[in-house]
């Protein structure tokens, strides 16, 4: 028997409480869901929850949420109006120590978890989708993608949908240069800039 697709943003988050679509759940604390705006216009799409998102219920809370959070102020856009969510919605780690450490979800994971991804863009319909990462690429084109390559271009997926493509905030923070991160970050803002261009221009 299929499962029933939710219809509302609130009957999407009780779902995605229960779910067991694949092994993640586990050993997660909770499922993190997507929030923002039920007519957002600008949907932000990233890999997975970290540890202070797992513990906290809420996307991009961390460091690399609180990059992000500065980065679409330097863009020009505003925050309150972006719905965030992520491509997998329980935290996927490895113990070691004392501490949980990020552990890269594989393709069946993100595949399963494209079933909710795909729900939230259908009841929030936004004019532009931004992948940030690998990890939200593949889950919204279906097929790996290499980020670098396309980064800051806009694509139309099958279902008409529009997307850019950039990094993810996190991997600006491990850059150890402090030069090369400055001009990461940069290029990073300057890519949000396009989205900020674009929605102002539909």
């Amino acid at each position: 028997m299929a499962d029933p697709v939710p219809r509302t943003l609130a009957a999407l988050r009780r779902a995605e409480a229960q779910c067991t679509r694949c092994p993640l759940y586990q050993n997660a604390t909770r499922v993190v869901p997507g929030e923002g705006p039920p007519q957002a216009s600008l949907m932000m799409v990233g890999e997975q929850p970290g540890n202070d998102e797992d513990l906290a219920g809420h996307p991009f809370v961390g460091p690399a949420g609180k990059l992000l959070d500065r980065a679409i102020v330097d863009a020009g856009l505003d925050r309150t109006a972006i719905f965030v969510t992520n491509a997998v919605k329980h935290f996927k780690f490895e113990i070691r120590g004392k501490r949980r450490l990020h552990k890269r979800p594989d393709s069946h994971e993100i595949e399963r978890c494209k079933w909710w991804n795909d729900i939230e863009r259908r009841l929030i319909q936004p004019a532009l989708i931004v992948a940030l990462g690998a990890t939200a690429a593949r889950s919204l084109t279906g097929k790996p993608v290499a980020v670098q390559k396309i980064r800051g271009t806009l694509l139309t997926l099958e279902d008409g949908a529009k997307i850019l493509v950039t990094s993810h905030p996190s991997s600006l923070l491990r850059i150890p240069d402090r030069e090369d991160r400055h001009l990461q970050y940069k290029a990073f803002v300057k890519d949000l800039r396009r989205c900020a261009s674009y929605l102002s221009a539909t």
